[in-house]
């Protein structure tokens, strides 16, 4: 598995360096939808990626947030989001990463998330432990739900779907110390393994948004599962990644509509 890793280190750090060069310079700003945004920077990150890969491991299969690839059905599949934090990073705001997982025979076994603003490289083997920079890491021993720090995001489509976070989101700026809104959930799960978030939650989103993040928190001791409490799976876009020690609290606030719905009709 070492070989997989220094792949996707390689890779990784082969981005973020280019990432990191065009910061804050002049590059060219898509639309993909009204509010979600893909830029030139992307898309070259995810070509040196796929490049540094196909190098190593030719026959692995692609599946990547800005191309479509030709399957070839190898057992092995790299799972990569060249530039996750993407409307951070087209405003100037330093807090983005490059996110590059493999699943063998449908298990992510290797991860690796690089936040090249801060230098901070996070690894993951599954079985071998998680860590930044080579410092083993371990998620937080912080609960109840009310002393604890949370992370989330809402999805692209919130002003037009009723399946937004919204809810969820006021229930636990309730419950909870704080909820924090980065912008890149691949770091947030990152910072989960790291316990300096202590829980996170979202919706809506993609395998290359959770593969390696869900496998840094699990390999950190922390438990991952669908909103029901339900095993997880990467290509289940609703996610509850925590500590452990605050997952039941957090999974009962998520069940539990009644504050949410006493704020509307009061408003009503």
């Amino acid at each position: 598995m070492t070989s997989y890793l220094n792949t996707a280190i390689n890779a990784a750090r082969e981005a973020g360096d280019l990432q990191k060069r065009r910061y804050c310079t002049d590059f060219m700003i898509n639309h993909k939808g009204e509010t979600d945004l893909v830029t030139e920077v992307d898309l070259a990150s995810e070509e040196l990626i796929v490049k540094s890969i196909r190098a190593n491991h030719p026959g692995h299969d692609i599946l990547a947030e800005e191309n479509d690839y030709a399957a070839l059905c190898s057992g092995f599949t790299w799972i990569i989001d060249p530039l996750d934090g993407t409307t951070n990073y087209a405003h100037g705001i330093p807090w983005f990463c490059v996110s590059i997982a493999l699943e063998i025979e449908n298990v992510v076994t290797v991860g690796v998330i690089y936040h090249p603003m801060m230098e901070q490289l996070f690894t993951v083997i599954r079985g071998e432990g998680a860590f930044l920079n080579g410092e083993r890491l371990g998620v937080s021993s912080r609960s109840p739900l009310r002393q604890s720090l949370l992370a989330t995001g809402f999805p692209y489509d919130r002003a037009v779907d009723q399946d937004n976070n919204f809810d969820h989101f006021f229930k636990f700026q309730l419950g909870a110390r704080a909820v924090r809104r980065f912008g890149a959930a691949a770091l947030d799960l990152a910072y989960v393994a790291t316990g300096r978030l202590d829980g996170f939650w979202e919706s809506k989103l993609k395998p290359w948004d959770l593969a390696a993040g869900v496998l840094l928190v699990e390999e950190a001791g922390g438990t991952v599962t669908g909103y029901a409490g339900e095993p997880y799976d990467i290509r289940d876009g609703r996610i509850l990644a925590s500590n452990g020690r605050i997952h039941a609290e957090m999974l009962e606030t998520l069940n539990d509509r009644a504050t949410y719905s006493l704020l509307r009709n009061s408003e009503n």
